[in-house]
Formats: C-alpha cells, sequence, structure tokens
C-alpha cells in the first residue's frame, strides 16, 4: 500500500484515524498502530511480512542480551544478520549474474527474488537500534511490541526517513497528538501529496517516456529534457513521501526529524549532501564514517573513509553497477570540493553573490548528470544519454516524444522549478504567521486536485520499490 493511493487514502488513513482517537488508553493506541502497520506492509508484501517480523524478533533478542553484556562479538553478529538479509534479497542476484559474467569458466544458477519493499529502511532502523544500545544511547527494549511498532511504525516504513530509536523511544508512551498538531500534520500531508501526484507524476511521465525511448535516435534537447524532468521528479516524489511521512507522524503525535532541506539551492555537493536524504546521510556518518575513522586519521585515511561511505550510499539505493557509479561520482566531487578548501575557494563564494549564483548552477548540472546516471538501466544507457546530452548524437526528437511537452508540463514544470528553491514555504510563513486560514484551504484545494488526478487513472508509479 502506498500514500498516493484510493486504499490509503479512502479507507486505511481514515479507519485508523477514528479508531485511534476514540481510544483514550495510550497503550491500546500504540497496538492499533502496530497492527495497523503490520495490516499496511501485508497488504502489498502478504509473503515478506514474515521476514518483517523474523527481523524485529532477531534484533529485540539481540537488543536484549547487548543491554546485559555490551559485547563486540555479538554487535558483530546482530549486524551480520542484518545485512545478510538485506544481501540475500536485494543483492544475490545481481552478485550471481556479475560473477556469470567474467571468464571463470563457473556458472551459478541464477535466482530470481523479488525485492521486499522497504527492506532497506527497516534494517537501517533495526541496525541503528542495536549499535545505540551496544555504545549505551539506549537500553534494550523489554517489549517486543514496542520495538515492532518503532520498527514497522507505517508513515516510515517504506520511504523513510529513517528513523532512529532514541528519537522514536521517548515518543512511544508520551506523546500528545492535539488539534493543533493534527491541523499541521494534515497540511503536510496535503503538501507531500500534492508534491507526489500533482508535480512529480506529471513530470516523471515525460522522464520515464524519455528514459524508454531509443537513445541512438534521441536529441541534445531530447536528452536535457529527460534529464531535467527526472531532476524534479525524484526531488518531488522522495521529498513528498518524507513530507507525507512527517504529516502523518504529527497526525498520531510523533515528531520526525526534516528529511529534505531544498538541496537544489546547494552551493557545493558538500552542501547537497547536507539538505538531500538528510536521514540516509546522517545515518551513514553515524554508523560508517565515524566508526571508521573519519577525518581523524590523515588525510589518505579520510579519502578513503569518504570513498567507502559513498559507494555505501549508491549500492543502498539498488542492486546495480549504475548505483555503485552515481556513489562514487558523488564521492569523488566531494573530494574535489575539499582540496578546493585548502584554497579557501569557497570563503571567497561566500562573499561573492555572482560566484554563489555560479557555483549553484555547477551545483545543480553536477546533481543533474549523476541522476542521469541514478535513473539509467545500465551503464550503457547512461553514456548513450551523455553522449545525446553533449550534441555528440545528431539523431530527432520522435513525434511521440515531443507531444510530451504540453502546455500543462511546462506550467508544472515551471512551478516545480519555483518550489524547490523555498520562495513558496517563505510566503506560506509569512501568511500563516498572521492566519492559518489560509493554509487549511490551500490543503483543501491540494487534497481535491489530488484526489481528482488518482480518479482519472493519472500515472501514479512508486519509484522506491528497488530501494
Amino acid at each position: 500500500m502506498v500514500f498516493s493511493s484510493f486504499a490509503f487514502l479512502c479507507f486505511f488513513l481514515p479507519i485508523i484515524f477514528i479508531l485511534y482517537y476514540i481510544i483514550p488508553s495510550a497503550k491500546v493506541r500504540n497496538y492499533i498502530l502496530m497492527f495497523a502497520s503490520l495490516v499496511f506492509y501485508a497488504y502489498g508484501e502478504p509473503v515478506y511480512i514474515l521476514l518483517l517480523l523474523i527481523s524485529v524478533f532477531i534484533n529485540y533478542i539481540f537488543g536484549i542480551i547487548l543491554d546485559k553484556k555490551k559485547s563486540r562479538a555479538v554487535l558483530a553478529v546482530a549486524v551480520i544478520l542484518n545485512v545478510s538479509f538485506l544481501f540475500v534479497f536485494k543483492y544475490l542476484a545481481f552478485f550471481i549474474a556479475s560473477f556469470n559474467m567474467l571468464p571463470t569458466g563457473l556458472h551459478i544458477p541464477d535466482v530470481s527474488i523479488s525485492l521486499p519493499i522497504g527492506i532497506s529502511f527497516y534494517t537501517f532502523q533495526a541496525i541503528s537500534y542495536i549499535v545505540d544500545d551496544y555504545r549505551g544511547d539506549v537500553k534494550g527494549q523489554k517489549n517486543f511490541f514496542k520495538l515492532l511498532l518503532y520498527i514497522s511504525f507505517f508513515p516510515q516504513l517504506i520511504a523513510g526517513p529513517i528513523v532512529k530509536y532514541h528519537d522514536f523511544e521517548h515518543q512511544i508512551d508520551n506523546r500528545i497528538a492535539d488539534p493543533s498538531k493534527i491541523k499541521d500534520g494534515i497540511i503536510r500531508f496535503s503538501i507531500g501529496l500534492s508534491k507526489k501526484i500533482l508535480i512529480a507524476n506529471r513530470v516523471g511521465f515525460v522522464a520515464d517516456k524519455i528514459f524508454q525511448t531509443d537513445m541512438s535516435n534521441m536529441s541534445a534537447l531530447g536528452a536535457w529534457l529527460g534529464a531535467f524532468a527526472y531532476l524534479m521528479q525524484i526531488y518531488y516524489d522522495f521529498s513528498g513521501y518524507s513530507d507525507m511521512a512527517i504529516g502523518l507522524g504529527k497526525i498520531f503525535g510523533f515528531e520526525f526529524a526534516e528529511n529534505f532541506n531544498y538541496p537544489y539551492i546547494s552551493v557545493g555537493i558538500k552542501e547537497f549532501w547536507r539538505r538531500w536524504h538528510i536521514s540516509l546521510s546522517t545515518w551513514f556518518k553515524e554508523y560508517i564514517y565515524i566508526p571508521l575513522g573519519g577525518n581523524r586519521k590523515g588525510k589518505a585515511r579520510t579519502l578513503v573513509n569518504k570513498y567507502i561511505v559513498f559507494a555505501a550510499t549508491g549500492i543502498w539505493h539498488g542492486a546495480n553497477w549504475t548505483f555503485l557509479l552515481w556513489g562514487l561520482y558523488h564521492g569523488t566531487l566531494l573530494v574535489i570540493e575539499d582540496s578546493l578548501k585548502d584554497i579557501r575557494f569557497f570563503e571567497k563564494i561566500g562573499k561573492n553573490k555572482a560566484f554563489r549564483f555560479v557555483a549553484r548552477i555547477y551545483t545543480l548540472l553536477a546533481v543533474c548528470i549523476g541522476f542521469v546516471l541514478f535513473r539509467s538501466d545500465s551503464i550503457g544507457q547512461a553514456f548513450m544519454m551523455f553522449k545525446n546530452m553533449l550534441f555528440i548524437n545528431t539523431g530527432i526528437i520522435k513525434p511521440d516524444v515531443v507531444t510530451l511537452v504540453s502546455p500543462i508540463y511546462i506550467f508544472v514544470y515551471i512551478i516545480a522549478v519555483i518550489g524547490c528553491t523555498g520562495v513558496v514555504k517563505k510566503v506560506f510563513e509569512k501568511i500563516n504567521a498572521k492566519t492559518d486560514i489560509v493554509l487549511m484551504a490551500f490543503s483543501i484545494v491540494n487534497l481535491l486536485l489530488c484526489y481528482m488526478s488518482l480518479a482519472s487513472n493519472a500515472y501514479n508509479p512508486f519509484i522506491y520499490f528497488r530501494f
């Protein structure tokens, strides 16, 4: 089940909301949310609900053990088991296929394993819980059902943000969902839903059509159109889901940290990663980069650590060489930026508006080029796209692609560009400081437009199935 579906919007969410608020007991409310989360997951993954429960149970046991004895060996076994689940279901088929391509004379039988939705997200949450327990930052949860609620909580189960246990623990039994918080949650959810349905889906339709087109018969204009369409699709889709998750959390009294902070206005790749998928970059920093030594063991070791983190970031997104190269590409850009620090390059940029503007254009283009690699089905397709973008190929855009650039698409894309700068947020913050009626009216209109779009059977993909 996904947030942008009639099943969720018209049945699941209203039913759970009513059940939750007609029962005053905080303990019973937790059970309602836990049961609802399992139903939510089982709706789309009935087979893999058992895998989720096994994962939670294993981490529950290890949490209790680590609470009694801080053993590195126990921690290692717990982490290896979590990573093993991820490897088998997400990467095994990829590694077998890659091995069979090598000239070894050996052939391992191919395997076909469907990817459990959200496994990367809930596995990382489980690992953070175990590691924090070992470090003494949290205590092992003695109540299995509370740990199950933490790992399976439906607002952030399938598309994040990645929530650390110490940020969730105190809210299990001590949270308040007053009318003001519910109102804020509804507004935030409606914003996320409109970002997904009204913007991401429309620009995504164009991006998918172009990436499915014969790359050898595409002009530079068509290639750049596809690249910029996907640039907006992935931001509005991913940030939209994060907004919906944060809004749903508020509706039920939970507070989640922000996951996106207008990354497309960044000055440099380092700033981009401070603003893009914040929960993931924070997770890698706290649980991989710092344990590896961070920047405390010399420049050479720091360089290696950064490449390890960005290689892991790429692979986390999917079992494909394109994701690995995308991660290494960002790691390389970051290393180059760090070398520029020695000549205080970014200090100079910070004092000059013209330089900052140029730096923002560079960052946006660098990110856009990276997302072409991220979106492509293969390295070959990505490089064909790059050739088209560099005017090396001289093909023409097929007529069916030309027709995609309608006045509605142009209008939506302009709104998308304005929206990702934060201008709209500043305007609504000023309005909301005086009255929140405008925001509520805006949210109602957004919801109506989204329902109308869904009713028309519009294009509505779920692009996180492979994460």
